[in-house]
């Protein structure tokens, strides 16, 4: 064994002991958001060359710094600093697939800048073939990719129009032989109108042209949760939820007394441990699914702590030049994100 490999297993032995003992018995998703002055964990326009345009917030005008400098602090425990250099050694030649909508690609664009950070020297490759994008640390055989799946359930195309099938999902075959897969999908199921990408809603035998948006969504999560039962191997690969991200589109959410208020002029976090409007129902609906499921499946409960970060949405700043309509749906890189992906993390090395 040479020099390389003996420090690396070195390494990972020491920081297994380092995270367990930090966080174990210890629920890290709740806590509080502290000042850090030795945030963020890197900066998105020099770090991270491939970053998307719609995340660089500091790049597109943002003129406030301090959303940049807050850290997750459990209640009872410390969150371990993310190591990008022991997440690749632990995945050396492995893949991690995120699945779902925009909010995966902002958790994927999230990871992939954290491990550049960590392996300046290592070369990437980055591809996308359709709605599938690849991005290879070639020292370490690592693939981190997204692929871009909103309903998790087939939306195919026939001569009537799109066809949402809640009962289908064909796209799994991509998702086996995976060594970790994170899911994620909610928003895609809000919209109406032009951003609607269905024309019709399958049900089994009905085929109509709308229904209740939640109970859509519990369908269509029933069936990715039984594709889960039935083709994963728990002891080869490890299964994740990603927790349904918050919007801050109405600031009655955080106790403000004007409803069409936005996140556009929020500069700092919520402060306390709660929320005021308390969980989504389609959080309710992902933790009941979950439950039910005969697979192991990790939910990573980043709505709550995601809740209190009324500050850290790109706004106006999603572009070169602004935008009239504000985001508050995705996330500033560096951001919020990174801490879902400590999390993760975090997660990985106590399972």
């Amino acid at each position: 064994m040479d020099s390389f490999a003996i420090g690396a297993k070195l390494l990972l032995l020491l920081l297994s002991l380092v995270v367990h003992g930090e966080s174990k018995g210890c629920d890290i998703f709740q806590g509080s958001w502290v000042h850090d002055e030795t945030y963020p964990l890197y900066d998105a326009s020099t770090d991270c060359p491939f970053i998307e345009k719609q995340f660089d917030c500091q790049k597109n005008g943002r003129p406030d710094k301090d959303y940049l400098k807050y850290r997750w602090q459990p209640t009872g425990c410390n969150l371990p600093r993310f190591n990008g250099r022991d997440f690749l050694l632990r995945h050396q030649g492995k893949s991690i697939l995120f699945v779902g909508d925009s909010l995966s690609l902002n958790q994927w664009q999230s990871l992939t800048c954290m491990l550049h950070k960590a392996v300046p020297e290592s070369k990437y490759q980055l591809t996308r073939v359709g709605d599938l994008s690849t991005f290879t640390f070639l020292r370490f055989n690592t693939q981190v990719m997204f692929s871009r799946k909103p309903f998790l359930v087939d939306l195919v195309k026939t001569s009537a129009g799109r066809v949402l099938k809640l009962g289908s999902t064909e796209s799994g075959a991509l998702w086996k032989d995976k060594d970790v897969l994170i899911f994620n999908t909610w928003h895609w199921w809000l919209h109406s109108g032009r951003k609607q990408e269905w024309d019709y809603i399958e049900d089994g035998s009905r085929t109509m042209r709308d229904m209740n948006r939640l109970v859509a969504f519990e369908k269509a999560l029933n069936t990715w949760a039984k594709w889960v039962d039935a083709n994963i191997d728990p002891t080869k690969t490890k299964v994740f939820y990603q927790g349904v991200s918050p919007d801050h589109t109405n600031a009655t959410s955080w106790g403000h007394s004007n409803a069409t208020k936005d996140c556009r002029e929020e500069t700092q976090p919520f402060i306390g441990h709660k929320y005021r409007r308390g969980s989504p129902a389609a959080e309710l609906v992902v933790e009941k699914v979950i439950s039910n499921m005969s697979k192991p499946v990790h939910l990573l409960g980043v709505t709550m702590l995601s809740q209190l970060r009324k500050d850290a949405h790109p706004s106006i700043y999603g572009g070169v030049g602004g935008h009239m309509e504000a985001d508050c749906s995705h996330w500033c890189l560096a951001g919020v994100p990174d801490t879902w992906n400590q999390l993760l993390y975090a997660t990985l090395v106590r399972s």
